[in-house]
């Protein structure tokens, strides 16, 4: 017998029974934001409430999701403290959280999911107190403001994670919630491995990935895209560019439109058009060519004929990963992609006018909302300069000490002695030790 069922994933509790809250708050969410936002709050969601029914306490009893909003900021206060290695400081009716070196990067995005659930709970009925996350006692105090400036259930980054619509200051200055996250500079995970996209691909060929998922993934480490960006693909964004190694695409925010350009390499090229035409031709409804589909056909289909996911490429993604014995979430492929655009542009570039045309290039085809967001990744590139130059250092000390041991064995001290000081002073020209005679004096 066929079951029909409106929700698209279920969720249990540990004792295997179906636990309607975190269900109906999937259900809810994938509605009104996208599914990879949904997916990761449920996820984040699922640990806690995991954790509340093993670990929690609150007046000798464990807190359960529907107890009253003070037990559940007295667990979300334990949560944060021994859980995420945070540390709180109380303010007048609402917590400070603040950051420690054992914290993960995720708290935002906890803080975001669990308030997002109760004001989901409070909607749909299912909760009967006071949202636990939101101070009851704050107000408004600024005037008017444009509605558009505001989103539903979605943490907000920063204004240099180059992610936001610009909009009211002064609203965004205050804050409703009742754990108030504190010195949370936004910062990018730089990954500067090389062989990191080879690692995943080799991986994903010794569990047998199909065709799909490799284009997919070979697209996300060539191009920078966000997963849905390449997911939502239709051969008529192929079409529409000129260039054969391009191919057009929303941006996070653009309502739909194409207002950006992926590119990718001439192997990736190959690669697509040989699934288009074969391993896609065998699931799709339609079962013509690429030259023969219409402009409005999903580019990448699952094995039923349906457009591809972000929830079945994340289950593929997993398996990848796990064979490649790697910890990483997809939107890493963004930042990797990044990291290595920027190496290559000073790599390659022949001066600093040349540098700064193609960091501009670089900013346009990310469609970075603030240009100080590659900033950021520049940072990285200083200290990695320093660092190089600092083994280079390392490496020569070594070869002179190995140069010293040799000749300390053929002559006495002071012979060795007289002999460093008459190659530093052949090594460094008079200005130079000048110069770091007056370097010297600054440090002192």
């Amino acid at each position: 017998m066929n079951v029909q069922s409106k929700y698209s994933i279920l969720v249990f509790n540990r004792e295997n029974e179906l636990f309607l809250p975190l269900t109906e708050f999937y259900y809810y969410q994938q509605k009104r934001i996208n599914e990879s936002s949904a997916l990761s709050y449920l996820i984040t969601l699922e640990r806690f409430f995991s954790w509340l029914a093993k670990s929690s306490n609150y007046q000798g009893t464990r807190v359960k999701w529907s107890d009253s909003h003070m037990a559940i900021r007295t667990a979300v206060e334990n949560y944060l403290i021994y859980q995420m290695g945070c540390k709180l400081r109380s303010k007048e009716n609402f917590q400070y959280v603040i950051m420690t070196k054992k914290s993960p990067q995720t708290i935002n995005h906890f803080l975001a999911a669990i308030k997002s659930f109760y004001k989901t709970a409070l909607h749909l009925k299912l909760y009967e107190f006071q949202n636990p996350l939101v101070d009851a006692d704050y107000s408004i105090s600024i005037g008017s403001f444009s509605p558009t400036s505001i989103r539903e259930n979605k943490p907000r980054l920063p204004k240099i994670a180059g992610t936001e619509i610009p909009s009211d200051s002064s609203y965004r200055s205050q804050s409703d919630s009742y754990f108030k996250l504190v010195a949370n500079d936004w910062k990018p995970n730089i990954i500067a491995d090389h062989d990191l996209p080879y690692i995943i691909y080799r991986a994903g060929s010794e569990i047998g990935w199909s065709l799909r998922d490799e284009v997919v993934i070979r697209m996300l480490f060539e191009t920078g895209a966000r997963i849905n960006e390449i997911l939502e693909l239709t051969l008529g964004d192929y079409r529409q560019r000129i260039n054969q190694y391009e191919i057009a695409t929303l941006n996070k925010g653009s309502e739909k439109r194409r207002i950006k350009f992926l590119r990718f390499s001439q192997d990736t090229l190959k690669l697509l058009m040989r699934y288009v035409n074969g391993e896609r031709k065998t699931y799709a409804h339609e079962k013509q060519t690429f030259t023969k589909l219409s402009d409005s056909e999903v580019i990448f289909l699952t094995r039923r004929g349906d457009p591809y996911n972000y929830n079945a490429f994340y289950s593929q993604w997993s398996k990848i990963i796990t064979q490649a014995k790697i910890k990483m979430n997809i939107h890493k492929t963004r930042h990797w992609f990044v990291t290595n655009m920027i190496r290559n542009i000073y790599d390659t570039a022949s001066d600093g006018g040349e540098i700064e045309m193609k960091k501009n290039e670089l900013i346009n085809y990310m469609k970075w909302k603030d240009p100080e967001t590659i900033k950021v990744y520049e940072h990285y590139f200083n200290e990695a300069l320093f660092r190089e130059i600092h083994e280079n250092m390392a490496k020569k000390m070594q070869e002179y000490e190995k140069e010293y041991l040799k000749k300390s064995h053929s002559s006495s001290e002071g012979e060795q002695l007289s002999s460093s000081v008459l190659q530093t002073k052949a090594i460094l020209p008079t200005e130079e030790i000048e110069w770091i005679n007056e370097f010297y004096k600054g440090m002192e």
